[in-house]
């Protein structure tokens, strides 16, 4: 193996919502992902990397800090991540990186924050902000004309913004749109029933082709946006980190025109825990196995078999026109020199429960579904290899660092994969944490209002503030159909893990401690 820069270009792939085993490196023997299974076997492929948090904003600024939602503050998607806070970009921006994203941020809730409540309360703090310093990504924002964005931006010098789902054409998407001559009709800014579209699925208003044309969608922007971008970086000296961040494959699944045609429903696959009865889980996931589609979008219910086949097929479109794109941003690298300097990392925020144990979507439910997800880091000159540690998306963050040659910030509670790029049989962590706040459990009292996992080699422990249990043994049950809380099936099992799970609820709690500087 050559030895790798010391100052390398970072490239961080991330997708929206994928699950793992939705590539073809991954297992996935019908989806088309020749560019990522081709990334894939010239890099390192993660097959136990796991989330910090299931649900977008909080994951999305594990990434960024290296830090648990409970650390950062950003524990639900009903709040925008500090502006304080330290990031992994920070830190490279100030070794003299030149930071960049492009696509989809979500570290302000603008395109969730209709789930933001104002507490009866009194607050437990005070800080002062300047007004609207957490609404840079409101779509709103975008509609007269340009907007100029304050940077560094958690630490990036540039950014564009792609901040809805599917069809949605909102902020530095929209405004490249119009450039590009698009009909303003035909850009939605809203997510929900009845926008228009080609074809739609008769099966959920979910699935459809979208009004909105190929050259238009945030896949083609985000591609093309940071093919532009690699474009002037070829021209400079500084190294370079960049997040090309596509909003798909989430929800809702609208892949233009050819995309949608790509692939059958009758020709997908179910979910082999499909029938799951779901006797053992905890009561929420019992009910919402019983729910319908509704029109809030992020419901999550059990699907029939036509409606799963239906998203199915869509989700596939979106992911393999996903991979054209990664394919035409890996190809020119290689044409403008920069591949042999360059760090790429593909990953997802979390997953989705697709049809496992009869259930759709996700929240409060940690299934490898939701919480496994793609993860492969290739280096300049680096061997092919799979590893079976576990991995966190708390460790990418410390992981670049290391790359990159910067020291890791206080309060970092990852740990660094560079060992196992280095060993594929090596491992940096016996067990990997994950977080769950679902706040609006105050008016939704079917949901728990936190849930704690904690996943070692001996499987899964998922404490419940309802004082639920679930424990699975991923070795004998990986389709984890069989709770060993339940019934005093292994006491010992479960005594072990539940300890493990003080452990790490003692070691991930923050003693971290801000300091009065300027950020950049």
């Amino acid at each position: 193996m050559s030895t790798p820069p010391s100052r390398p270009n970072i490239l961080l792939i991330i997708t929206d919502q994928h699950r793992r085993d939705h590539t073809g490196f991954g297992g996935n023997e019908l989806v088309r992902t020749p560019h990522l299974d081709a990334l894939a076997a010239r890099g390192t492929v993660f097959d136990r990397a796991l989330v910090a948090n299931p649900i977008c904003m909080p994951n999305r600024s594990s990434i960024l800090t290296g830090r648990v939602p409970s650390a950062h503050g950003c524990i639900f998607n009903d709040r925008s991540l500090a502006w304080n806070v330290n990031t992994f970009p920070r830190e490279l921006r100030k070794a003299g990186y030149r930071t960049a994203l492009i696509g989809k941020s979500h570290f302000q809730h603008g395109l969730s924050r209709d789930v933001h409540r104002d507490a009866e309360r009194a607050p437990s703090s005070f800080v002062e902000r300047s007004p609207g310093w957490d609404s840079w990504e409101n779509a709103e924002r975008y509609l007269d004309g340009p907007v100029d964005v304050p940077t560094p931006y958690y630490g990036f010098d540039h950014v564009e913004f792609a901040i809805g789902h599917g069809d949605q054409v909102t902020g530095h998407h929209y405004r490249w749109a119009l450039e590009k001559g698009a009909d303003p009709e035909l850009l939605p800014q809203v997510w929900g029933p009845g926008l228009p579209a080609r074809r739609r699925s008769d099966e959920w208003w979910q699935v459809y082709d979208p009004a909105v044309p190929e050259e238009f969608y945030s896949t083609t922007f985000v591609t093309e946006r940071t093919l532009d971008f690699l474009e002037a970086a070829s021209q400079g000296d500084p190294p370079w980190m960049l997040q090309c961040s596509f909003p798909d494959p989430h929800h809702p699944f609208t892949p233009p025109g050819r995309w949608f045609d790509a692939y059958r429903p009758e020709d997908m696959p179910i979910s082999t825990s499909f029938e799951d009865p779901l006797t053992d889980a905890p009561k929420h996931i019992r009910r919402f196995r019983k729910m319908e589609p509704s029109a809030n979008p992020v419901q999550m219910f059990g699907p029939t078999r036509a409606q799963l086949q239906h998203a199915t097929a869509a989700e596939y479109g979106m992911i393999e026109m996903i991979d054209h794109g990664i394919g035409r941003v890996l190809e020119r690298l290689e044409r403008l020199g920069m591949a042999e300097n360059t760090v790429v990392v593909f990953t997802s925020d979390h997953g989705d429960m697709f049809g496992d144990h009869g259930l759709m979507l996700k929240g409060t439910m940690h299934y490898q579904g939701c919480i496994r997800v793609p993860l492969v880091i290739a280096r300049p000159g680096s061997r092919p290899a799979r590893s079976p540690a576990l991995a966190s998306s708390l460790d990418l963050a410390q992981t670049l660092l290391e790359l990159a040659g910067v020291p890791e910030f206080d309060g970092m509670q990852g740990t660094s994969l560079v060992p196992i790029l280095e060993d594929p049989n090596a491992s940096v962590r016996d067990h990997v944490f994950v977080e769950e706040d679902f706040p609006p459990a105050e008016i939704f009292p079917i949901f728990p209002a936190k849930l704690r996992t904690l996943v070692t080699d001996e499987g899964r422990i998922t404490r419940y503030s309802t004082g639920e249990l679930e424990v699975f043994d991923w070795a004998s049950d990986p389709e984890e159909r069989v709770n060993l809380a339940v019934g005093d099936r292994d006491p010992e099992r479960l005594a072990s893990l539940s300890d493990a799970l003080t452990g790490a609820l003692i070691d991930y709690s923050d003693t971290s401690r801000p300091e009065s500087a300027p950020l950049d």
